[in-house]
């Protein structure tokens, strides 16, 4: 069975940064993300709604620059998981809200850094300005990403995480960490 991949692969003129797509976001976080149709889904609820299917393969076949942005944004899902299931005690959503808006703004490695992790299947900013771009726009997707999988985690009301959610803390997609 193959993995799910991104279905804006397909989407015209979409600005790249090294070979990672640059796609619209709804957001209400400053930054330079392009501003996405409210209607429509965009990256980050494509990401949540595949992080389970896909964290249980691989290897993982990227079709396109969307998928290479989908790979990041998973691997950022599995070391949110991974944080908040490490805590001592089970964190409230206040608590979870504040852990992972820090770890989306902590510094972090991008295609091109020494220390990231798929430098093979990605290639690295042609300039610095186009490097600082993609660390601004992928610490907005990141912050974005953070605040929506904590309504997720903590949609049933109960003020304890999904247990549906939080059983995949230990699982790598690709046998990978961005941490």
């Amino acid at each position: 069975m193959p993995a799910y991949h991104s279905a804006l692969n397909e989407e015209p003129d979409v600005r790249q940064v090294g070979n990672m797509a640059i796609l619209p976001i709804k957001t209400r976080i400053r930054g330079p993300a392009p501003v996405a149709d409210p209607e429509q889904a965009d990256i980050v609820d494509e990401t949540l709604d595949l992080f389970r299917a896909n964290s249980l393969f691989r290897n993982f076949e990227i079709k396109g620059p969307a998928d290479r942005l989908l790979i990041v944004l998973i691997l950022f899902i599995s070391d949110c998981l991974a944080k908040l299931g490490n805590a001592k005690t089970v964190p409230s959503q206040i608590e979870a809200s504040k852990s992972l808006n820090t770890l989306s703004v902590d510094n972090f490695p991008i295609p091109g850094d020494a220390n990231f992790p798929l430098n093979a299947h990605y290639a690295a900013a042609a300039s610095r300005a186009d490097s600082e771009y993609l660390r601004q726009y992928l610490t907005q997707v990141r912050q974005e990403l953070a605040a929506r999988l904590v309504e997720k985690l903590y949609a049933d009301g109960t003020g304890k995480p999904s247990k549906w959610w939080m059983s995949f803390q230990k699982r790598r997609f690709m046998n990978r960490s961005l941490g």
